[in-house]
């Protein structure tokens, strides 16, 4: 356990002299949620490599420096209501659930039983209470709970998804892997219903499986 800690310590130290890590929350979050617990015995000993890893069903936990640069470039706050697509295994919906606080709310969709029983076990080990997974179409969003102050995909799509601006609050913001192979990190702000992009730089995902995706 001491060597998880540790190991957790000094990767958080690295995503902030990368400039990844930014924010005390977003710092304190990392340095609260075990990454061990997210990811298969057999990579256990990689859990604080900065590196994706292989979770099964061909889909990949995110490497942590590109939660850290989601995470920043959201600007979560407590008491929110946010909106993950694609919850693998829960390691990126827990962070958030730290930034949100015990009043906010993470709800997750994940298209896997599989994966999203295997998140639901992770959370509830790291005794998160505050997200909630659901099976379904990341691509249509989840509009029984909207709107959302946040929401994130973590999976590459051919275009931004109607339904997640949709189902964004005006004043919201929506952060989306646009593309196949290499994809741009798109941050949306919407403002009186309208739109505003602007480009974070590359990235690579695994595709967004869906009726508004591939």
């Amino acid at each position: 356990m001491f060597m998880f800690e540790e190991k957790r310590r000094r990767l958080v130290e690295l995503l902030k002299r990368e400039g990844r890590i930014k924010s005390k929350s977003v710092e304190d979050a990392f340095l609260k949620i075990p990454r061990e617990n997210f990811v298969p015995e057999s990579v256990k000993h990689f859990a604080y490599a900065d590196t994706p890893l292989e979770i099964g069903t061909g889909q990949t936990i995110s490497a942590p420096h590109m939660v850290a640069i989601m995470c920043e470039a959201l600007d979560i706050k407590e008491n929110q209501k946010i909106l993950e697509i694609g919850a693998g295994s829960g390691y990126h919906s827990a962070i958030v659930s730290q930034l949100v606080g015990k009043n906010g709310q993470v709800y997750t969709v994940e298209r896997y039983s599989n994966l999203a029983e295997f998140a639901k076990n992770n959370l509830k080990k790291t005794k998160i209470e505050n997200v909630i997974v659901e099976v379904g179409d990341g691509s249509l969003g989840l509009k029984q709970y909207s709107p959302y102050d946040r929401i994130y995909v973590t999976c590459a799509a051919p275009d931004i998804p109607q339904p997640l601006i949709d189902q964004l609050i005006d004043g919201g913001k929506l952060l989306i892997p646009v593309g196949r192979m290499f994809s741009k990190l798109i941050s949306i702000e919407k403002e009186k219903g309208k739109i505003k992009e602007r480009d974070l730089g590359g990235c690579s995902f695994v595709p967004l499986i869906g009726k508004y995706g591939f």
